[in-house]
């Protein structure tokens, strides 16, 4: 099998191509910085620069599966002018591959693209499902939902489709956790606004065992990658000093507060989705971490 990967570079595309390297798969990724062609071990890179409709043809040569993982982050401020990059990031990128695989020769079966939680609306009580349709009404729902959208068209060229919506990613290598653990390590960690709100996360390891075994079972439709247990907001916190070995004493920090510090997008730590992971789970998968205690010991210890 040879798989095609966007988005290698980032923090989730570097942990899953060493897992498909190590499971004797070759790699093929796309990248947007020429300086980065070279850059990952036993691959091979091929430049793409989807603002200018650009990308080397020959990145699909002998291609069986694409993982779609590129995307601006959203874990930076967003400005007006950055929130049309997180879009634009994720449409334009899309709509290369579709191009790409619309007029070059290929053998491709199957694209596995990222999606994110983010898509359902915020709730304390509900557990979404891959078949709930409550979708939020705010900026991350309405890229989610536009960037789920340009997905699908892809699966009219008779590829089999699968979008893989993932929760808040703990890594000790970047992302959410390492933002989590800076205030606990001052002394001046504390849950954020009622802490009540759910966080559904899922071990670095986890998710990408999760895309590998999508492609390795030509799984198609829509999976939820979270762990099976959510926690609260406070739980985490609690959960991650505990692990630290760090005290808690602050009372909450208000959502008032968060919203000023970050902008708009205090609301991706302010607001609740509890969401399933039965899906997978019934698929086959097996979780290596299902609790959050022996995933953050994995992660701190």
């Amino acid at each position: 099998m040879k798989v095609l990967i966007t988005g290698a570079t980032g923090l989730v595309g570097r942990e899953l191509i060493t897992l498909l390297v190590s499971k004797k798969i070759d790699v093929n990724y796309l990248t947007t910085r020429k300086s980065e062609l070279n850059s990952i071990p036993n691959c091979k890179g091929f430049y793409w620069n989807p603002k200018n409709t650009e990308i080397d043809e020959s990145c699909i040569d002998r291609v069986d599966k694409i993982i779609h993982l590129a995307g601006a982050s959203v874990a930076k401020r967003w400005t007006e002018s950055y929130k049309k990059e997180i879009t634009s990031s994720r449409v334009l990128s899309t709509q290369m591959l579709l191009k790409l695989l619309k007029t070059t020769k290929h053998q491709v079966t199957q694209l596995v693209s990222a999606s994110a939680i983010g898509v359902y609306k915020p709730s304390f009580t509900t557990l979404y499902t891959e078949e709930s349709l409550e979708f939020g009404a705010g900026f991350l729902a309405d890229v989610v939902q536009l960037w789920e959208k340009e997905v699908d068209k892809i699966s009219k060229l008779n590829i089999q489709v699968s979008k893989i919506r993932i929760g808040l990613v703990l890594s000790e290598k970047g992302g959410a956790l390492l933002e989590l653990i800076k205030p606990i390590n001052l002394y001046v960690g504390a849950p954020i606004a009622s802490g009540k709100q759910f966080v559904s996360w899922i071990h670095i390891d986890d998710l990408v065992k999760i895309f590998a075994y999508i492609i390795d079972n030509n799984l198609d439709g829509v999976y939820n990658a979270v762990a099976p247990s959510p926690e609260t907001n406070k739980e985490l916190t609690i959960a991650i000093a505990k692990q630290l070995k760090k005290p808690l004493f602050l009372p909450n920090i208000p959502k008032v507060v968060m919203k000023l510090t970050l902008g708009e997008m205090h609301k991706i730590i302010c607001e609740s989705q509890k969401v399933s992971s039965t899906k997978i789970q019934t698929a086959g998968f097996h979780f290596q971490y299902k609790e959050l205690s022996s995933a953050l010991a994995s992660l701190l210890s």
